[in-house]
């Protein structure tokens, strides 16, 4: 797993430690680890943890053999926030929206790159940024871009279409998705400015345009607000169920099936799943120290966890979640053959 450089004394703690991360269920603390191993001391790990650096890089060393590429791939983007509403003396916390809890949190923000097959449905991780405006000035579409440009001419990703949340909405984003000869499905808001006159009458909100029957089955050109003279997006409209309406827009100007586009949009929810599984079984939120690069530390390493145990998973055919339920099965049977407490009646 390890490709940085480091003394084989550290390579051993950091394995160790990635083990402890796969095998632990609710405490992640360096305390906890520490109390279950005869071989290292809560000191060691937080030196460890606030001395080395683990960049984003070495995830993508990890996954990309992994990954089944495809021409017509999806790369997807969006952010999460690791909530510490009581962590008060960790570096780089901030108030920010969380999606998970619909509502603004205290915590670390991270941006998220996301590799889709389109035909398997399969999904890998291949980049993240911490969100850290006050220590390095970007903001998380300036990551988003930065992410982008390192998958098309770093990584040399085969894809095709690049899917993100209205967040990400912006006119610099889009522009450059089309100057990669990319193609993006993004939703508007309900507010955004468009117009579907071509220019005979003044924009209006997405919420207020009118909608013939053919346009609601095979969408509509509009020109979205303070884009160039000219310059025309593809928009459709999708009711859901639940009653609620999403406008989605994409430059791709031969797309005339709005079924297709709520299809091609939905695998934007593979980076839900990727943040719900990488929250739930590798402890990404639960690390309590207050350094920066301790926490960077850790989330990379929860990263790495994340990826060897998607490959487990996905080499035996179960999800994330049965693989690591699977060491709890391994822990009874070995209680009901070999019981540490005995049960003995009065």
């Amino acid at each position: 797993m390890n490709t940085f450089t480091l003394s084989q004394k550290k390579h051993n703690l950091y394995s160790d430690y990635c083990q402890f991360l796969i095998a632990s269920f609710t405490n992640f603390t360096q305390t906890y680890f520490a109390d279950h191993t005869d071989t290292w001391s809560h000191d060691q790990l937080n030196r460890f943890l606030r001395n080395e650096n683990i960049s984003s890089s070495e995830l993508w060393k990890s996954v990309k053999d992994d990954i089944e590429y495809d021409a017509d791939g999806y790369i997807v983007f969006d952010d999460v926030v690791l909530s510490k509403p009581y962590a008060k003396e960790i570096e780089a916390l901030r108030s920010q929206w969380s999606g998970s809890d619909k509502k603004v949190v205290v915590g670390i923000g991270i941006v998220t790159c996301l590799y889709v097959n389109p035909k398997t449905q399969a999904y890998w991780i291949i980049d993240y940024r911490l969100f850290d405006k006050d220590h390095d000035g970007k903001t998380k579409i300036d990551h988003l871009l930065e992410m982008l440009q390192n998958a098309v001419l770093k990584k040399q990703l085969r894809f095709r279409t690049v899917l993100m949340d209205a967040w990400y909405a912006s006119m610099k984003v889009m522009k450059a998705i089309e100057q990669l000869s990319k193609i993006y499905y993004v939703p508007l808001k309900r507010n955004r400015l468009v117009n579907d006159t071509d220019g005979i009458k003044p924009h209006q909100q997405v919420k207020d345009l009118s909608w013939t029957e053919t346009e609601t089955r095979r969408g509509k050109r509009v020109h979205i607000n303070k884009f160039p003279k000219g310059h025309q997006v593809k928009l459709f409209r999708i009711a859901s169920s639940n009653g609620r309406t999403e406008y989605i827009a994409t430059n791709d100007l031969s797309q005339s099936d709005t079924d297709a586009t709520e299809q091609t949009y939905r695998v934007r929810w593979k980076i839900e799943e990727l943040h719900r599984e990488i929250k739930q079984v590798t402890g990404i939120g639960k690390c309590q120290c207050r350094a920066l690069r301790a926490q960077r530390n850790h989330i990379a390493c929860c990263f790495q966890v994340w990826v060897c145990l998607k490959r487990a998973a996905r080499a035996v055919d179960r999800t994330i979640y049965e693989l690591k339920d699977s060491l709890l099965d391994d822990y009874l049977r070995h209680q009901l053959s070999n019981p540490s407490i005995i049960f003995k009646t009065a």
